[in-house]
């Protein structure tokens, strides 16, 4: 019991007025809506799913934005609905660097960018293929906190999908 009375008072429900700072670490997990991909007869196995991690190197404008490191890993797969019996999976993997800055209290909206690495397979009863390759990319998000380390988080760009929502946890 102690250990709740404890914890509550180290993780109380009102948001912080600081979104990021320095020092703070955010995990997110998220789920992508909509594709890249424009081929018709297709349906997906896996959804465009992705987790990432920040961690907040710099604290700029007297503490309402910040610069904060971290990396991207993010999956989807994807296959035929017909008799072809085709498959294509899509796993992105890199570091992101991201600008924060708070117009709001307790919203953290950001920018970023990220240079990573996308490995593609194609398979097919006739043939397996395999492409990889560097690729960039820039987001554009936002996360609500319901509490100081529980947010909701949207981001749109140039990732696993234009536009992917989940959950992120700060500690």
């Amino acid at each position: 019991m102690a250990f709740l009375v404890l914890w509550g008072f180290n993780h109380g429900v009102s948001a912080q007025e600081e979104a990021f700072n320095k020092g703070d670490k955010v995990a997110q997990l998220g789920i992508g809506i909509g594709s890249y991909i424009s081929w018709s007869g297709y349906s997906n196995k896996v959804p465009p799913i992705s987790g990432s991690f920040e961690y907040g190197i710099l604290d700029l404008f007297n503490g309402k934005g910040g610069i904060g490191v971290g990396g991207y890993l993010a999956y989807t797969s994807f296959g035929s609905k017909g008799g072809n019996n085709w498959g294509i999976s899509d796993l992105i993997i890199g570091p992101r660097g991201l600008f924060h800055y708070q117009f709001v209290e307790k919203l953290d909206t950001y920018a970023g960018l990220m240079l990573g690495y996308d490995i593609v397979s194609y398979s097919h009863a006739d043939a397996n293929l395999s492409g990889s390759g560097f690729i960039s990319s820039w987001f554009i998000g936002a996360r609500y906190y319901f509490t100081n380390d529980i947010a909701v988080f949207g981001e749109l760009g140039y990732g696993i999908a234009p536009l992917e929502l989940g959950i992120a946890y700060k500690f």
